[in-house]
């Protein structure tokens, strides 16, 4: 049974954190570039792979004890809300036009993409921490893949306009707030207990 609760949070948390990643960018510029829709079924697919192997190891994670898995964890949101606070912004990667607008090269080129950029990305680590810290990886892996599909979207449709209205530094700090936040919840029960 899908926990509501741990689904939006999961939700709300990696998709503050994706929304100022190189992903929506990379999705805006294939957007521009090709049927939209094409581009998305590439990404999504490739988000998904990520969420399932995100979650998968975090699951592992459970069979530590629960002290451990909370310092742990606790310990990774912070260094997680760290690394947003003090990253810089990052320049615009090249992206190979497919030779044609096929369905397969077209979502074949955003799945690629998105598989190498997201390996071992933030919030691929941030959801394996979630679904370590909640015990509940169904929740976890449909919040995670609900945020990065949402974020996929809309840069591919409309990145653009979302940016002019709302400044990535807000984006990326109340992100990094939200792992703080976690990161000091998780150490708290680790140490409390």
């Amino acid at each position: 049974m899908i926990s509501f609760t741990v689904t939006a949070l999961v939700f709300g948390v990696v998709f503050l954190a994706e929304l100022p990643d190189k992903t929506a960018l990379a999705g805006l510029v294939l957007g521009t570039r090709y049927r939209a829709s094409y581009v998305f079924a590439g990404v999504a697919a490739a988000f998904a792979l990520h969420v399932a192997l995100a979650v998968a190891a975090g699951s592992v994670l459970t069979l530590l004890p629960q002290q451990i898995v909370h310092a742990l964890t606790g310990v990774l949101f912070v260094a997680g809300a760290a690394m947003l606070l003090l990253k810089k912004g990052e320049d615009d990667e090249e992206i190979r036009r497919p030779e044609d607008q096929s369905f397969w090269k077209v979502a074949g080129a955003g799945f690629m993409l998105i598989l190498v950029a997201e390996f071992g990305d933030l919030t691929q680590i941030m959801t394996a921490n979630l679904a370590a810290r909640y015990d509940d990886p169904l929740s976890v892996g449909v919040g995670a893949v609900l945020a990065l599909w949402a974020v996929a979207g809309l840069g591919i449709v409309g990145g653009k306009a979302l940016m002019k209205r709302v400044p990535l530094k807000l984006i990326t700090r109340i992100a990094a707030v939200l792992m703080l936040a976690l990161g000091v919840w998780s150490l708290w029960e680790a140490f409390a207990g």
